[in-house]
């Protein structure tokens, strides 16, 4: 059912610009010839719209990855910096979900660890819409801002690091094996906003996965056994996109993106003072207007990488 909905809006997507490009050629002819540069000028204004959302039309064409019609699970982490970078880690789960929301796309929190004084040391949540991770994918990495810092009472220029790592949710059709023997289960009283259960039992879990050294924690739903079920979940995820960083650094002969959160690991900067402006590191784009940014509008950077990436590999072929 996934399969046929992409398709038919795929299909939907092209008669649309179709119809689209005739009436307003037709429309062009008629006002040339009636001399109505008004309605010519509604014309090309159309035409310019329809022409961007085919060039976004064909971007999805590149989503051809072997999980990138997936959910996506996405965690954040502070960097060094105590408060600075943990409001940071919280601007950048806002701006996320800001981004999932503007698609459309439904976000499901599943663990939020918060900071001591403002913002949050980590959190993991779940984004699932057409194409999830696909998109989200080449987010993963390191980010960095520069401000003035709010929690300076001498308004000094402070700089944060946070990191975001994005993987898929692994579907029913993909077999990924794990032995008991493999896992440490370990619950825990859960913290956040309180519930019939929240806070009084120790509903939260984390598992370990031994071999690998990844541990995942949920603490969102009331039961253990729900808890466990979504770190379950989570853990097979994180394993299936290490196996897929893996198939990649083969094939492009690069290491996975998941580095040191600080100076020369960052793919994007975050400058609101003394200037305004967000670069991408990879790809060379910039915008001069941060907050549009911060608000989820992120459409440009993830279209850039994701060619660069999709380029990269016919290179690599």
């Amino acid at each position: 059912m996934r399969e046929r909905t992409r398709l038919e809006t795929a299909i939907a997507t092209i008669k649309r610009l179709r119809a689209t490009i005739d009436d307003n050629v037709g429309l062009i002819e008629m006002a040339e010839s009636e001399k109505d540069e008004a309605m010519i000028a509604d014309a090309e204004r159309a035409l310019g719209e329809a022409r961007a959302e085919a060039a976004k039309a064909r971007l999805e064409t590149l989503l051809s990855g072997e999980a990138d019609p997936n959910n996506a699970y996405c965690e954040i982490n502070a960097g060094a910096g105590g408060t600075e970078a943990q409001d940071w880690a919280e601007m950048l789960a806002r701006m996320y979900t800001r981004w999932a929301e503007r698609r459309g796309f439904k976000v499901s929190w599943l663990e939020e660890s918060a900071g001591e004084e403002a913002g949050i040391k980590s959190c993991a949540f779940k984004v699932e819409g057409p194409n999830a991770y696909g998109w989200l994918k080449t987010e993963s990495g390191v980010h960095r801002l520069v401000r003035i810092s709010p929690f300076d009472g001498n308004a000094r220029r402070q700089t944060s690091f946070a990191s975001v790592w994005v993987y898929p949710e692994v579907d029913d059709n993909i077999e990924i094996e794990l032995l008991d023997k493999d896992l440490r289960v370990d619950t825990y009283r859960a913290s956040g906003s309180g519930g019939q259960h929240v806070n009084k039992t120790d509903s939260a879990v984390r598992i370990t996965h031994l071999p690998s050294g990844i541990a995942v924690a949920v603490q969102q739903e009331r039961s253990q056994h729900q808890n466990r079920a979504k770190a379950l979940e989570m853990l097979k995820a994180r394993l299936y996109e290490v196996e897929l960083q893996k198939r990649e650094a083969e094939r492009l002969e690069v290491e996975a993106n998941k580095t040191d959160i600080g100076w020369g690991h960052q793919i994007r900067s975050y400058v609101l003072q003394p200037y305004q402006m967000v670069k991408d590191l990879r790809t060379n784009v910039e915008r001069s207007d941060p907050q549009k940014v911060l608000d989820g509008d992120l459409d440009d950077f993830m279209a850039a990488s994701l060619a660069a990436r999709v380029g990269e590999g016919k290179e690599a072929a």
